[in-house]
């Protein structure tokens, strides 16, 4: 591992998250020293247990400008991945509070960070600022062509904003700002609530619970990315270190699987004998989308390491032994 995060100070907001605790979990090997803000110490995630007393966890609001200057004083690195998220129906019902929620954060943690001289800053942005017909496989320069996908239209005009602003505060301020563009997250920890979940969290509490036949919204044609949590924060990483130039890059695996085949795939890898039936009067999102890694193998040296159908077989392990008991 590389000697660039040996004893930097790194502030990870949303450290205590599904893909930010495992992101900790690495920098803390890698000998960094990790601060993560919490919205409450009394609540703050079990997942950060197994790293304490390496990292400090501080009681901190996003939201307020203060805080975020209280967190940033000092830090070398500023890793930002809080964000608001959901699914599709998620999206598609509170585009507003997504847009909203997610740039306040950010504008606030960009501008502390900017103020309190923090060597650099990663922007963490998304797959999700592209537009509904892109490119197959999908480079980073239609990032800003068109509009975003409408079925997560306030999340990817978000994304945007943010990686305009990092643009924006390099050119203007000389802030070091790495702008990573990762493709669909899943694995452990990953987000199992109904409510706000994505497609594979989603599918694996549905059949691991016993729904027969599984619905599954769509035809079934739409495809995915998807990117094991692990090769996310790895990806994060290597961005922020090797790749601070204001330019995005995409982080993602060249797999590319229908959301049919996915499905199948977790029925099998559940040993349960789940039918299958696809309901097209609701939702499919986005029809096609696949990273394009060209850019980010030859300016990081980067390649994601866990096939989807090993990551699956994680991701449902984990789940039986963690949220069933």
């Amino acid at each position: 591992m590389s000697s660039f995060w040996k004893n930097k100070k790194v502030l990870v907001t949303g450290g205590a998250g599904f893909i930010g605790s495992h992101l900790v979990e690495i920098l803390v090997a890698a000998d960094a020293d990790v601060t993560v803000p919490v919205r409450s110490l009394k609540g703050k995630s079990r997942y950060l247990d197994s790293q304490c007393p390496q990292i400090k966890v501080v009681d901190a609001d996003l939201m307020d400008f203060n805080s975020c200057l209280k967190l940033t004083e000092g830090q070398d690195v500023v890793m930002n991945l809080a964000a608001t998220v959901g699914g599709i129906e998620f999206n598609l019902q509170r585009p507003a509070f997504i847009f909203r929620e997610n740039l306040q954060v950010f504008m606030n943690v960009i501008e502390a960070a900017r103020c309190c001289a923090v060597e650099r800053l990663l922007v963490t942005s998304s797959a999700c600022v592209y537009p509904r017909f892109c490119s197959i496989p999908t480079p980073e320069d239609e990032g800003f062509k068109e509009r975003p996908e409408p079925s997560n239209e306030g999340y990817g005009w978000a994304k945007r904003m943010e990686e305009f602003l990092g643009m924006a505060y390099l050119r203007e301020y000389g802030t070091q700002v790495a702008i990573a563009r990762p493709y669909n997250a899943y694995g452990p920890r990953d987000n199992f609530d109904p409510s706000s979940s994505h497609v594979i969290p989603a599918l694996i509490r549905r059949i691991v619970g016993g729904e027969n036949p599984l619905i599954v919204w769509g035809d079934g044609s739409q495809s995915r990315s998807f990117l094991y949590v692990t090769d996310f924060a790895r990806g994060l990483m290597e961005v922020a270190e090797k790749y601070a130039v204001g330019d995005a890059v995409n982080i993602g695996s060249d797999e590319e699987v229908t959301i049919a085949d996915l499905s199948r795939m977790i029925v099998e890898l559940s040993g349960t004998d789940a039918s299958i039936e696809f309901d097209t009067s609701k939702p499919m999102g986005q029809p096609r989308r696949k990273c394009d890694t060209a850019k980010a193998k030859a300016n990081v040296g980067y390649e994601s390491k866990v096939p989807l159908r090993e990551g699956l077989a994680k991701t449902i392990d984990w789940y039986r032994g963690e949220c069933l008991q």
